[in-house]
């Protein structure tokens, strides 16, 4: 690090790093060039030099099968055994003491020492693990025959070894913990794999420790002669980006533990006798051989030794590491400490003492916290994931895998778990607060490469989107009396239907009446495209391409319509509309097959296209295997929640209620005539957008002046997907329009008919709002400028659900009475403080 560079920077910044660590992201890490990478402890980003180096490794030589005697296979098991020293002189474990065992990843080797212990004794063995272990660590528990217990900090660990020597049972033991917490970055004691080892000295040695390094190691130096535990597991990829590799570190003394393991595979026996007789011989030259079932990922372990010389060439040590993220650590976690709103509340509800950031024996540079606005009610933490998403800012949140740590930061009880689960709570949802109280955390954790650069993106990004620096003068949602309301011509201005989920509107022509009906307009998500191998429906923020296939809807041939790519290059398949005729183009046959997929997180049954055609036509486009599904919504629907009280939030526990939806402890929903059907929409049949909302927003994005990214560009009203897009005809020139009025609708009637539909939620948004629909290109608006004025509750919203009215439905029609709405149809909106008529 440059001179200058020490004046501007905190003590520990680049120290030891062999250039400033800006100059190495430019020449390793270009794809960081356009991020804010924050999860580090996922995974670091691997350097270029490590995959250029393990290329030219490849191309240079001919790595055979170990487990042969060629030539080839000899050099793989030279350069094996070669890097296996390595790595433990990286950890500083001495070989006459400890063996490596390359593994997958942490969790199996956690679970090899779990699945050893389980048959070193026909007792099994007791297990006890710290509350923050990770979940893999937590998943041991299950093979404990002999009992389990959960340690709720250090002092109740420390107690218990204490008390170890007084313990009845000689049983097998086995105590887990983690050098560093996964969720808040804590180090926790390693003096107890030592004190545990003393203290178990009259029980003969029977109690053996289980270190989780996985986190510590990605930024700190771990001395395993020094620590001792008995089995160390860890990642590599958390180190090196690069390869997707683990390793067990066994000491020498406790590998008696394998020494009954059942199952054994290649490469691990000496000799098996397959029929007659059951006997085998292991290998028991080293703990590797003994435990290495198979072939070796030994190409993995060549690229492993590109990334240890890349990582030593630009980064020295991983001491240099350690410093240089807990200076940058503290330097978040003080600038996060002191936001503040207009009212001195706290923005950052942070879940670790501040006392020990930037002191890399007690804590490691991970951040975890929560946001809050000047009421000191919590912001959703998947709406935040969101924005920092279109803002290219890239963290984690939830119960991060440390199940234990999060409950005990948050104040969940196992009851309390429990009662959430059975009310719809699921890992990685957006059930974000319960009770007012989150249900997952916010965290950042930063790498060997990370900058000053990356801290003040994320702080600016909180500063900017979070902090409020005024009071609110009125809530967003307010009443709107009489007095405000201005009499307007409303009319439909655009009628659109996206007969295949996620993909581009079908806009209806002017002139042309459509029906209407419970499950939203006619043809109106009726298909889906779903992953030919998970099931699942592909969606357009995953997959942007999908804004450029465009279905229409042609009724008099009976047949749906589809092209796919820009006007000069597009290609298109035909469909058939009827459920009866299966004919596709000209000759080829189109079978359908009833399969289960998930739509919307939910469980449903759809009848897949089999034909290769139609698989191929999207599969090609897209670039994933993918195939054409229809719902069957003339034999099956799925129903969405009532509609809230006039001034009421519903609960969004369940949003889609539909057989089969719950967990088994529930009872099976009870349709009632409240419920809302649906075809594949996501919330409710239909939903409305003002033209005059879409012009206010596009006024606040043009004068916006601090979001970069977003080039003030005006954004189109198709990006908010609309089935009615309203208008409004202003009386005279000096009129002005009326934005966000839907705000304070309760229904409207449409068209000569005045037919009634009901206005239900906002539309909470998400990032698909950023895909152009024309060119399929993504940007930062209009998120970015909606999540500043468009915030309800803590959710970004923007326009309206709404059905169809019970009372349209009541009655069935014959076919000449059927419902429809037309462009250009006049609308009367109803307001939520009038009477229904």
């Amino acid at each position: 690090m440059t001179s200058s560079n020490a004046d501007q920077y905190p003590s520990g910044y680049s120290e030891g790093y062999s250039a400033d660590v800006d100059i190495i992201r430019e020449q390793e890490y270009p794809l960081l060039n356009d991020t804010t990478y924050l999860d580090h402890a996922g995974t670091t980003p691997y350097a270029k030099s490590t995959i250029e180096e393990f290329s030219r490794q490849l191309t240079s030589n001919l790595f055979g099968n170990p487990h042969s005697m060629s030539l080839s296979s000899q050099l793989s098991t030279q350069r094996t055994d070669d890097i296996r020293l390595r790595v433990l002189q990286f950890f500083n474990a001495d070989p006459d003491e400890f063996d490596l065992v390359f593994v997958a990843n942490a969790t199996a080797a956690i679970k090899l020492v779990a699945d050893g212990l389980r048959d070193s004794d026909h007792r099994g063995f007791w297990y006890g693990y710290h509350s923050d272990a990770h979940t893999s660590l937590v998943g041991v528990r299950e093979l404990a025959e002999m009992g389990h217990r959960c340690f709720q900090d250090d002092a109740d660990l420390d107690t218990w070894i204490k008390d170890l020597p007084n313990l009845p049972t000689k049983a097998p033991k086995l105590v887990a913990f983690p050098a560093q917490s996964n969720m808040n970055g804590r180090r926790l004691p390693l003096r107890w794999c030592k004190e545990l080892r003393s203290a178990a000295q009259a029980m003969d040695g029977n109690v053996f420790t289980l270190l989780d390094a996985a986190s510590f190691v990605s930024t700190g130096s771990l001395d395993i002669s020094a620590v001792s535990p008995d089995f160390t597991a860890l990642s590599f990829y958390k180190i090196f980006g690069f390869p997707d590799l683990g390793a067990l570190i066994v000491r020498k003394k406790a590998a008696r533990v394998f020494e009954r393991r059942k199952y054994f595979g290649g490469g691990t026996v000496d000799m098996v006798i397959a029929a007659g007789a059951q006997w085998h011989a292991k290998k028991e030259s080293s703990v590797h051989e003994l435990l290495e079932d198979g072939t070796l990922p030994f190409h993995n372990i060549i690229a492993l030794d590109a990334a240890l010389d890349t990582h030593k060439r630009l980064y020295g040590s991983m001491t240099n590491v350690s410093r240089h993220t807990a200076c940058l650590a503290k330097r978040v976690y003080d600038r996060l400490s002191v936001l503040s709103h207009w009212n001195q509340t706290n923005v950052c509800h942070m879940y670790q003492p501040g006392a020990h950031y930037g002191s890399s024996i007690a804590q490691g540079p991970i951040i975890a916290f929560n946001l809050q606005n000047s009421k000191g009610e919590y912001v959703p933490k998947t709406e935040i994931e969101k924005l920092a998403n279109v803002q290219n800012i890239q963290l984690r949140t939830g119960s991060v895998c440390n199940p234990g740590g999060t409950a005990n930061a948050l104040g969940w009880t196992g009851l309390d778990l429990r009662r959430h689960y059975s009310t719809g709570l699921r890992c990685g949802d957006a059930h974000d607060i319960i009770g007012g109280r989150p249900t997952g955390v916010v965290r950042v954790s930063l790498g060997a490469m990370t900058n000053m650069k990356d801290v003040e993106s994320l702080v600016n990004f909180i500063e900017e989107f979070y902090v409020e620096k005024i009071p609110p003068i009125m809530a967003l949602k307010s009443p709107m009396d009489n007095s405000d309301i201005v009499e307007r011509h409303f009319y439909v201005e655009s009628l659109s239907v996206f007969p295949i989920k996620s993909c581009a509107a079908f806009k209806i022509p002017e002139g042309k009446r459509w029906e209407i009906k419970q499950e939203g307009l006619a043809w109106d998500r009726e298909w889906c495209l779903i992953h030919q191998g998970t099931g699942t429906a592909l969606n357009q923020k995953r997959y942007p391409r999908m804004a450029l296939i465009r279905p229409s809807v042609d009724l008099e041939r009976s047949i749906l319509r589809i092209t796919c790519g820009v006007m000069s290059e597009q290609v298109s398949l035909e469909i058939s509309l009827s459920w009866e005729d299966t004919s596709l183009i000209s000759t080829s046959s189109c079978p359908n097959t009833k399969r289960s997929s998930t739509v919307c997180g939910d469980r449903i049954s759809l009848h897949a296209y089999s034909s290769p055609v139609v698989s191929a036509f999207f599969s090609d486009f897209l670039g994933v295997p993918c195939t054409l599904a229809r719902f069957p919504s003339h034999t099956t629907h799925r129903y969405a929640r009532p509609r809230r009280s006039s001034g009421v939030w519903r609960s969004r526990f369940r949003k889609l209620i539909m057989p089969g939806a719950f967990p088994l402890d529930l009872p099976p929903p009870v349709h009632d005539a409240r419920q809302i059907p649906l075809s594949l929409s996501n919330e409710s049949p239909l939903l409305i957008v003002s033209r005059s909302s879409v012009n206010r927003l596009n006024e606040t994005i043009k004068a916006g002046t601090k979001s970069v990214n977003s080039g003030h560009k005006a954004v189109a009203a198709d990006v908010f997907r609309g089935n009615i897009v309203v208008a409004e005809r202003l009386a005279s020139p000096g009129d002005t329009e009326q934005p966000y009025a839907e705000d304070h609708w309760s229904s409207v009637r449409i068209g000569p008919d005045q037919l009634r539909i009901n206005v239900l939620d906002a539309c909470q948004r998400c990032q698909m709002v950023c895909i152009d629909q024309f060119t399929g290109l993504r940007s930062a608006e209009p998120f970015s400028t909606l999540a500043k004025t468009r915030n309800i509750n803590g959710k970004v919203c923007f326009g309206k659900y709404a059905a169809l009215a019970p009372e349209e439905t009541e009655v069935h029609h014959p076919q000449s009475d059927r419902k429809t709405v037309m462009v250009g149809d006049v609308i009367m909106p109803s307001y939520d403080d009038e009477e229904h008529p």
